[in-house]
């Protein structure tokens, strides 16, 4: 089997979009865009790997959205698109050159398995292909004054989409031939070079992300694959001991005594891993972490709940929403409520939007309220694929 690589093309400043980051890293349904586009490609039987090309004033981002994926270091992008993909197409050589290559933007999430296989399958007798969208709507020809000076037929018209892939040696001696040149896409440099490139049917949903309704249109398409919803409970308890702290949903909280754990103790947190697990039918957080097993001892919280969140991800879901609720009469939580939503969007790797943090007292009742120990209580809202 010819060996086949994935070269994302993530450069591009995203100006038409409008926001403070390039739209490729920018949520998707609980994701970056980036990550879902580099996952579909990760995922496929016939992909050995992937590469990106980025800016590098975009390098953080980036290390945060393919964060886990154990991708090899990505290629400094150049001034346009076409000189980002010879950039990338270097690299490559310069490595282990594959046969086959597959250049696809990042801002086109939803290219969808079956797709990828028949550009793939498509390079077996061709030196090109490329994944296309026949043309439906009728075409009309205006004049700068916004008037139609004609109908274009569209007989043969295709819109081109990505992934174009390319057999490795020829589409790299083309980017060489055609450095300097503006040309729109690869299966332009491919042509100019006198390559076949065959047109391989997509789909509408292989669009690209430009603008925010963009954006949102592929939320809707990510989120209505995800109808199986469902939502799980959770609570925990912990003393108080000695201490001058405490931690509650990843934050140190300064307070007179500290909480009694095996782990850092922090209820807020264990109660949403339950939550999620609760969702998942999974268990609950003893079954994952035995509080009887020596490497949990003080250990971050945080790490549970990541890999409760990661069970998740594996399952092809998302999370849709965190609500914990802290009951105690001291500390008071009110102060760190915004920090402590944000922390766990941030282990969770969701929107704050999608998190709430809210305490309550018993009213002097029972253990809390005798200032005896916090508990917690947390429901978790989750989408998996039907």
């Amino acid at each position: 089997m010819p060996t086949c690589i994935a070269l994302i093309v993530a450069g591009g400043s995203g100006q038409r979009f409008g926001a403070e980051r390039p739209k490729q890293y920018l949520d998707l349904a609980g994701k970056p865009v980036l990550r879902r586009t580099v996952e579909a490609f990760l995922s496929h039987p016939q992909v050995g790997g992937v590469r990106v090309v980025i800016d590098p004033a975009w390098r953080e981002g980036y290390d945060a959205a393919v964060a886990g994926l154990g991708l090899p270091d990505p290629v400094a992008g150049g001034a346009s698109r076409q000189d980002s993909v010879r950039n990338g197409l270097e690299a490559l050589a310069a490595d282990d050159a594959p046969d086959l290559v597959l250049i696809h933007d990042a801002a086109r999430p939803l290219i969808d398995a079956p797709t990828i296989g028949a550009v793939i399958a498509a390079l077996g007798q061709n030196p090109g292909a490329i994944a296309a969208v026949r043309v439906a709507d009728t075409l009309k020809r205006g004049d700068g004054d916004g008037a139609i000076t004609g109908t274009v037929d569209r007989d043969g018209l295709w819109r081109a989409q990505t992934p174009q892939g390319f057999r490795f040696t020829a589409i790299l001696e083309a980017h060489r031939a055609a450095a300097g040149l503006s040309l729109t896409d690869d299966a332009a440099v491919a042509e100019r070079a006198g390559l076949t490139v065959a047109l391989v049917p997509s789909k509408e949903d292989n669009f690209k992300v430009t603008t925010p309704d963009d954006l949102t249109r592929a939320t809707r398409a990510v989120m209505s694959s995800l109808w199986d919803v469902r939502t799980g409970s959770g609570f925990d308890v912990h003393r108080f001991t000695e201490g001058d702290f405490v931690t509650l949903c990843g934050l140190r909280v300064p307070h007179n005594h500290g909480l009694e754990g095996h782990s850092d103790a922090d209820v807020g947190l264990h109660a949403l891993t339950d939550a999620i697990l609760g969702a998942l039918a999974a268990g609950d957080i003893g079954s994952h972490f035995p509080p009887t097993d020596p490497r949990w001892r003080g250990a971050d919280s945080a790490k549970f709940l990541r890999h409760a969140a990661d069970l998740v991800t594996e399952r092809g879901g998302v999370i849709a929403h965190a609500d914990v609720t802290i009951i105690c009469e001291r500390p008071k939580v009110g102060p760190h409520r915004a920090a402590m939503a944000e922390r766990i969007a941030q282990i969770l790797g969701i929107e704050v939007g999608r998190v709430s943090v809210k305490a309550t007292t018993t009213e002097q009742l029972g253990f809390t309220g005798r200032g005896e120990g916090i508990a917690a209580q947390a429901v978790a809202t989750i989408r998996l694929p039907g």
